[in-house]
């Protein structure tokens, strides 16, 4: 069973298991259920509670600790990225950090600090061990099931999650999903020509596929094959047009080519969508 157990949870984040399981009935937490009834939880969740913790150690009232962390859940990245993600307090805006981005999911006093890459080394070995549990029952697992908990194990155990995806792919050729986030991962370990290769079958898979498309598109660039990371490139944003970083990665292609209206074009449409993004953040 994927997941984490309120067991877990408590053990993990030094709450009692009723505690758990009162944060666990809040909207900003959505843990599934188990054969018995019994929650289970993402990494996702276990990092919103670690906030909620936060928050209630600091006298936060409940209802502001709701608010906060409802708006936090649809905004925080999911996948392997989750782990660079800081969550601080800037005067009176909680403050999210990923990487160059910043954003407040509210505004407010509210003061927690702590770094998500902490609590993803504390719950490593149970990623570990759902990755051998899955091993011992592999027989009993189909294409979508080992895709799942190679979602799980991402965050913390990324080459346990490869291992889940290949296992996706081998019993599901066609698992498109699988292979999108089996060449990111094999493209962060800078396995370039392999990760290309299960973007092709993504699309192959699945032809609308604008992700794999656009991570194509990243792959080829970083092999020097210029050329057919424009053609892929321009096919993201056929399937997309709202596709900025494509947009944006077209421009710089083109002005390195010396294709400067090309260029301006589509960094013309960057901005555009960027733009207006924010305007209806």
């Amino acid at each position: 069973m994927r997941g984490y157990t309120s067991y877990d949870v408590a053990k993990l984040l030094d709450l009692s298991v009723a505690q758990v399981r009162a944060f666990a009935r809040s909207s900003f937490l959505s843990p599934e259920r188990g054969p018995r009834g019994e929650y289970r939880f993402s990494f996702h969740d276990l990092v919103l509670l670690r906030a909620a913790k936060e928050l209630a150690a600091q006298r936060i009232p409940a209802a502001r600790i709701r608010r906060s962390l409802e708006q936090l859940r649809n905004q925080l990245p999911t996948g392997r990225s989750l782990t660079e993600v800081r969550i601080t307090a800037e005067g009176d805006d909680v403050v999210v950090r990923d990487g160059s981005t910043a954003w407040s999911p509210e505004s407010g006093q509210v003061l927690f600090d702590f770094e998500v890459a902490e609590l993803c080394s504390d719950v490593a070995p149970l990623a570990q061990r759902a990755a051998e549990a899955a091993r011992r029952g592999e027989d009993t697992m189909d294409a979508d099931a080992w895709y799942l908990l190679g979602v799980d194990l991402e965050p913390c155990a990324p080459t346990e999650a490869r291992d889940a995806y290949r296992q996706a792919v081998r019993l599901d050729p066609s698992h498109a999903d699988a292979h999108v986030n089996l060449g990111r991962l094999l493209h962060e370990a800078e396995m370039v020509e392999e990760a290309a290769q299960h973007y092709r079958l993504a699309l192959a898979a699945r032809p609308g596929d604008c992700t794999a498309a656009f991570n194509l598109g990243t792959a080829l660039e970083d092999l020097s094959r210029v050329d057919d990371a424009i053609e892929t490139y321009e096919r993201a944003i056929t399937l997309d047009p709202s596709c900025a970083d494509a947009h944006f990665n077209l421009s710089r292609l083109y002005e390195q080519q010396g294709r400067r209206a090309e260029a301006l074009g589509h960094l013309k449409s960057y901005k555009q969508l960027t733009e207006g993004a924010e305007r209806t953040s």
